[in-house]
């Protein structure tokens, strides 16, 4: 059974750029939670237009894939903010304060690196969709540069917070892995 880690929030002590992006991926939690909201009541009023008022509904069952989708990606620069993916710190936990900062830097550089290539191929495929004027094949016909547009937005975001996370790291803001030493 697994304990509750001491990792707390990423500080951002009073260097700007790490204010900034921690504004901004709180800025993205809010709108996150906002499209959930904004699902939830679509999905409500779906329920009752189909059921209440046996009517056929256009555009809610695909509006609502795509604000969850879109809330899901648009949300991870605040859980990453939060520390709260899902994350193994048996390794951390077990280490020196020296040799957890590198292991920090290390996965920190990867994390960075992988999210880096995300975001490029995620902005590709929405200039592509954008570009090509592709549309949904449904009666709403939705065109689909929008909501892939929370692919480069996400990733993008995700990518600044973690590149904040390692400054705070690096510049001694924050612990490495957000845990004190022993």
């Amino acid at each position: 059974m697994a304990g509750h880690s001491s990792a707390v929030a990423a500080h951002a002590g009073n260097n700007p750029f790490l204010r900034l992006v921690a504004a901004i991926s709180t800025l993205a939690g809010w709108c996150s939670a906002a499209m959930i909201v904004a699902a939830v009541a679509i999905t409500c009023q779906m329920i009752f237009v189909r059921f209440v008022l046996n009517g056929s509904t256009v555009w809610q069952t695909e509006a609502v894939i795509y604000l969850v989708i879109a809330a899901t990606l648009v949300g991870l620069p605040y859980v990453q903010r939060l520390r709260g993916h899902v994350n193994v710190d048996l390794v951390p936990l077990a280490l020196k304060p020296r040799p957890r900062f590198f292991l920090a830097i290390l996965t920190s550089t990867l994390s960075i690196t992988i999210v880096g290539v995300m975001f490029y191929y995620g902005f590709d495929y929405w200039h592509f969709a954008w570009e090509r004027g592709w549309r949904s094949d449904t009666v709403w016909g939705v065109r689909l540069w929008i909501p892939y547009l929370s692919l480069p937005i996400g990733f993008g975001l995700l990518l600044l917070q973690l590149i904040a996370d390692l400054v705070a790291v690096l510049t001694g803001i924050d612990r490495p892995f957000g845990l004190e030493d022993a």
